[in-house]
């Protein structure tokens, strides 16, 4: 069996930046990576200085090329189990390979549950988003429409009138009434009427509505519901806390991305669901930091010790 020193579950932004910090600490690091990045159907990776519209999963392969020259070993593989403690962690893959680790960093990311309405998922990357700020200037000045699935759409479309006049909000979820008035007062409008399907029409998008009417538009953002791939750390008995913004139990970590399993650390969006990918990277980097500093104080105890006997 192999020994590394980190092994790290998940190897797109925040899983690849925490190895290519600790490949360059000089640690022998492991990423098992499944390879179904979040943001895989997305066509540009955006607010990412110096990669401004990278494709996502090109952006992902050029990590992984930057990490591997400084040591960091990679697979592509799933992880089915992880056992053990802090100092002495055995993870299996499904493959039924296991490695040894003296700590570990999970950044196995989220699935986005879309909203049942027959076409929707197909189109999901392309002409429906969820987050302006990752599709927003894309979309600019063209006509929206955000569909009102749950309470927090109403945020979501409010945010949508800094990119443009041309704004419909359309389901019959219950919106926080200023909400709607500032998407009024902002030249929107809002139908309260159900979707029953989402179709491509040319360049466009049809919204196929319950009162029997047609609504085409450009673009469409929807909120999905995040759910973090987070089974691996609940299986290890980490604690997990109630974000009441999105409704959803998310483990819990600290600063460092420090879960309250000892030496198992959590980044990106399995802990943090709205990060994009320059603050799932820079929350990699800070973990792998972390994570150094304490075999540091490892190596340095074990020197300690062996130099008594």
């Amino acid at each position: 069996m192999d020994n590394y020193d980190v092994i790290i579950i998940g190897g797109a932004a925040a899983g690849s930046s925490a190895a290519l910090t600790l490949g360059r600490a000089r640690r022998r690091v492991l990423v098992i990576d499944g390879g179904s990045p979040r943001n895989r159907f997305a066509s540009g990776v955006h607010s990412y200085p110096g990669r401004e519209g990278a494709n996502p999963l090109e952006l992902v392969a050029d990590m992984r090329i930057e990490a591997s020259a400084y040591g960091v070993a990679y697979v592509d593989d799933t992880v089915a189990s992880v056992t053990g403690a802090v100092g002495d962690f055995t993870v299996t893959r499904a493959s039924g390979t296991s490695a040894r680790a003296r700590r570990l960093i999970v950044a196995t990311g989220l699935t986005d549950v879309l909203p049942d309405i027959p076409g929707l998922t197909e189109l999901w990357g392309e002409k429906v988003h969820h987050c302006p700020y990752c599709h927003g200037w894309e979309v600019r000045d063209q006509a929206i429409a955000v569909l009102a699935v749950k309470p927090g759409s109403g945020h979501q479309a409010l945010l949508l009138t800094q990119w443009t006049d041309d704004l419909t909000v359309v389901g019959e979820a219950e919106l926080d009434p200023e909400q709607v008035r500032g998407v009024e007062v902002r030249g929107g409008r809002v139908l309260r009427t159900a979707v029953t399907a989402v179709r491509r029409i040319g360049d466009r998008v049809a919204l196929d509505l319950a009162d029997g009417s047609v609504l085409e538009r450009d673009a469409v953002f929807v909120a999905s519901d995040p759910r973090p791939n987070d089974a691996l750390l609940r299986a290890l008995g980490a604690e997990t806390v109630l974000e009441p913004n999105i409704g959803v139990e998310l483990v819990r970590v600290d600063f460092t991305g420090a879960t309250s399993v000892p030496g198992v650390s959590a980044v990106g969006n399995v802990v943090e669901p709205m990060a994009q990918v320059l603050p799932a990277a820079a929350g990699g980097s800070r973990a792998a930091a972390a994570v150094n500093m304490m075999l540091v104080h490892d190596d340095v105890a074990l020197a300690f010790a062996e130099g008594a006997a």
